[in-house]
């Protein structure tokens, strides 16, 4: 029964509407979780997960210090420093002195970084426009939109 079909806004119907999205939730958890396993893997054989998800943060902040990257994605700036470390060794991130700050330094992707990065995304990217070919323009905008206002605690408007 979805929350449409219940004929009031009970406790109990809310409970069971947000236990069915927290189920769906779960689910697609688990689908990004081996997409990002698959395309790591893409990337370079035996990449971390972690690490892809380091490439993909420089890659949407086209450039970023080593301590924002850490604050960003709620990891230890040790941590932070060997996943760079084996970007780096790999050949998909560069370091340039940040104008801004003598000390640290500016991360980016190389030619190669976003190369690997776009050719491991290229079947995903498929498959979404795949899913999404027969959803109308508004449907794909209002869960854009829904999905934007859970992430960010705000009600939708």
């Amino acid at each position: 029964m979805t929350v449409a079909e219940h004929s009031s806004d009970s406790p109990e119907a809310r409970a069971a509407a947000v236990r069915a999205l927290e189920a769906e939730f779960g689910e697609l958890i688990t689908h990004f979780r081996r997409l990002i396993l698959e395309n790591a893997n893409r990337v370079s054989p035996g990449m971390l997960p972690g690490a892809y998800k380091a490439l993909t943060t420089i890659a949407r902040c086209e450039q970023v210090t080593a301590s924002a990257l850490a604050e960003r994605m709620l990891m230890d700036k040790g941590q932070v420093s060997r996943t760079v470390r084996e970007l780096e060794d790999l050949g998909l991130v560069e370091r340039s002195p940040d104008p801004s700050d003598g000390r640290s330094s500016l991360l980016r992707l190389t030619a190669l970084g976003t190369e690997r990065l776009a050719a491991a995304r290229a079947p995903q990217e498929g498959m979404l426009m795949s899913a999404l070919h027969e959803w109308s323009l508004t449907d794909i905008d209002n869960l854009t939109r829904l999905l934007h206002a859970l992430a960010s605690g705000v009600t939708p408007g």
